[in-house]
């Protein structure tokens, strides 16, 4: 690692915490001094995931999401290789979206207030019948027309190789009935692979595949749907470059 890196890794782990809780409050501050609306309340979050990614010296570069259509509902499934992942996706992705995460990080102290009042939503990871209200609440969400992020692995890689995809998401998406984007990130993991503690400079690119239709799917077919998008990852992760934006 080189020194400029080593101090770029070392300022954003300073920096971090400290940003967050400065994010967190200016959305408090939009929302019970301004009260914008939860679409505008996006700029935050941008602004802090942007932010991110410039002190660690990552570029973010999107591909294919001129196949995407305004003000249409998704969920888009990716691989999950860092926590850069979420800075890059958050602060260059450049449709609306939500996050769909365990409702542990919603507890975090500021992180999961912001979290909540920015219009994520919160799942239940358990297998009783918090978990499947939680599933229900989030799928009429996502039919209502709220964009979602999720990563089906369930967890960062910790090789950097794509792992099997779980069928909740796919759940999720046959109960809402919008279209699955399968979504590939190239770079991340060179720049935050699980455990390290210091970021490295790069790029990464984010692959945006072709919207898959869940119709004629049915509960009992998630994990089939699970193998068919894993596949789609899959083939964004090894294809060339698509037009930029």
């Amino acid at each position: 690692m080189t020194i400029t890196a080593f101090i770029r890794g070392g300022t954003l782990l300073l920096l971090a915490p400290l940003v967050t809780i400065c994010y967190s409050l200016a959305i408090a501050i939009a929302i019970f001094l301004f009260r914008l609306p939860e679409d505008t309340l996006q700029r935050y979050p941008r602004q802090w995931a942007r932010l991110f990614c410039r002190i660690a010296g990552v570029r973010v570069r999107i591909e294919g999401a001129d196949q995407l259509q305004v003000n249409t509902g998704y969920i888009y499934c990716a691989n999950h290789l860092s926590q850069f992942d979420i800075f890059s996706f958050q602060g260059y992705f450049p449709f609306s979206f939500r996050w769909l995460a365990k409702e542990e990080l919603f507890k975090v102290p500021f992180l999961g207030w912001a979290m909540t009042n920015a219009g994520n939503i919160a799942i239940n990871r358990s297998h009783g019948r918090e978990a499947l209200k939680s599933l229900q609440q989030a799928a009429e969400r996502i039919k209502a027309g709220t964009s979602v992020l999720i990563f089906p692995e369930g967890t960062r890689s910790a090789d950097g190789i794509l792992q099997p995809f779980k069928g909740g998401a796919m759940l999720l998406a046959i109960k809402a009935g919008v279209p699955i984007v399968p979504v590939a990130f190239v770079g991340s993991y060179a720049v935050l692979p699980k455990g390290a503690l210091f970021v490295r400079p790069g790029t990464i690119t984010i692959k945006i595949g072709t919207p898959v239709m869940v119709t004629g799917y049915s509960s009992k077919d998630k994990q089939e749907l699970a193998i068919t998008i894993h596949q789609k990852v899959a083939e964004l992760l090894t294809t060339g470059p698509r037009p930029q934006i």
